[in-house]
């Protein structure tokens, strides 16, 4: 090719810096499709009791009034979630060898306080998603039936597919539950209702009041060990797509996750304060007994053309949750176990060993518990957000610890605003701790 002139000259350049920025902006495009979808794996684990039962119990009991309370909660555990994809993205390495760096002590506390939890929580989240499973496809099982037949499904969901089955399907199940949720929202503030005519606001300031609103923050959003499983989700992700995320890339996917969370705790809680609030109905405490309450709820006002789409929406909801769990807690003991005891695997198939030996277990457990508590899911839910409080504040001075040490490369440690926003999250988290710990043992 000729250059005969200035304007050839000209042109030229500006057409080759036009297909260099294309490609450019397509390469780019692409690297960030590759870095989807640990935040949102995040954000289906995250939305579940904390957002179907206490999200919609608050706007049923208090209508509107804890907006507020709902985004501040999620303001203040901000940076210690953000710190698991941070942390991995900057190092190439999940939380727990930040844990380790701080001593081995803080990967036993760890290991300890993910064993004291893990059946409490799956057996919680399994037990609501067997019961919405009863409204869904017919009481044949019964929600113990029904809780094993769904463990038993995320099983055999992760066995061919690992982490890549579960990217794919937390990623339509995310769309469904926005989409029904996000209809249902819509329905119910364009429906007609009239309050009960003896209808009493309920007063925040008294004890059942500060009850409610501690246990509400305690998992709101989620509680903050499921930052470690997003640093080994985001691993994952990598290993299963060859790219490693570049900071922003891994931070942007986090905050699609996290934010999206929001915008669902707040829809859980109009649907609440829209067809719930003022109607005069005693509220079920239990997830079950809640749940199958809400459904009943939701159908009366709004019409029972709507029953599918609130069981779709509500379902969804706590099916993705019990997926991810699945998959988290054995993950996530897999590798503390390989750092724990070093000699235990040696290679890629005694790995793959121990994560199904922990699955086992944990479904064993599980379906023990839920077994035994099988009439009183309040005392698991109890249980599990007592050790949440308890250790939301040792986990996210451990996350922050591990962002701010010398491993992290230059550059990708925190700013300072996110720094100070972390120190104000955690004078908050171990103050709510302080404060459910005095009620629950010494004020109820």
């Amino acid at each position: 090719m000729v250059l005969k002139t200035a304007a050839d000259v000209r042109c030229f350049a500006m057409t080759s810096l036009f297909g260099v920025g294309e490609e450019m902006k397509s390469q780019r495009g692409s690297t960030l499709r590759a870095s989807l979808g640990p935040g949102l794996v995040w954000a289906a684990t995250a939305v579940g009791v904390s957002h179907l039962v206490q999200s919609t119990r608050a706007g049923a009991l208090y209508g509107f009034l804890l907006v507020a309370v709902v985004l501040a909660a999620n303001l203040l555990k901000y940076p210690f979630f953000e710190f698991g994809p941070r942390y991995a993205a900057a190092t190439g390495q999940s939380l727990l060898e930040g844990y380790r760096r701080l001593g081995r002590w803080a990967v036993v506390i760890y290991f300890v306080l993910t064993l004291a939890t893990m059946f409490t929580v799956v057996g919680a989240v399994t037990f609501v998603t067997g019961s919405l499973a009863t409204q869904l496809f017919g009481s044949a099982l019964g929600p113990f039936g029904y809780s094993a037949a769904l463990l038993v499904l995320c099983a055999a969901i992760l066995i061919p597919g690992r982490y890549p089955l579960l990217d794919r399907m937390i990623k339509i199940i995310i769309v469904v539950l926005t989409l029904s949720t996000l209809a249902a929202v819509v329905m119910a503030a364009t429906a007609q209702r009239i309050p009960a005519a003896d209808f009493e606001p309920r007063n925040l300031l008294g004890g059942a009041g500060f009850a409610f609103l501690i246990a509400l923050v305690g998992w709101m959003p989620s509680a903050i060990d499921i930052s470690v499983w997003h640093s080994l989700w985001t691993l994952e992700r990598a290993k299963q797509t060859g790219h490693k995320p570049r900071l922003s890339e891994a931070l942007f996917d986090f905050n699609l996750g996290y934010f999206g969370t929001t915008v669902l705790a707040l829809l859980f809680l109009s649907l609440g304060a829209l067809v719930l609030h003022g109607s005069g109905q005693e509220i079920p405490a239990g997830g079950g007994a809640f749940a199958a309450h809400l459904i009943g709820a939701y159908t009366d006002a709004l019409g029972s053309w709507s029953r599918p789409l609130i069981l779709i929406a509500a379902f969804t909801t706590m099916f993705s949750t019990t997926l991810a769990c699945t998959d988290a807690f054995p993950r996530v003991l897999r590798r503390t176990s390989e750092i724990l005891f070093p000699g235990i695997s040696r290679d890629g198939s005694t790995s793959d060993w121990l994560y199904w030996s922990w699955m086992a277990l944990l479904i064993g457990g599980s379906l023990l518990l839920i077994s035994v508590f099988l009439g009183r899911l309040t005392t698991m839910v109890d249980v599990a957000t007592t050790l949440s409080f308890l250790t939301a504040p040792v986990l996210g001075w451990f996350n922050f610890r591990a962002v701010m040490s010398p491993d992290m490369p230059e550059g990708t440690t925190p700013p300072p605003w996110l720094r100070l926003l972390a120190w104000i999250g955690l004078a908050f988290s171990a103050s709510f701790g302080l404060l459910f710990v005095i009620w629950r043992f010494f004020l109820r």
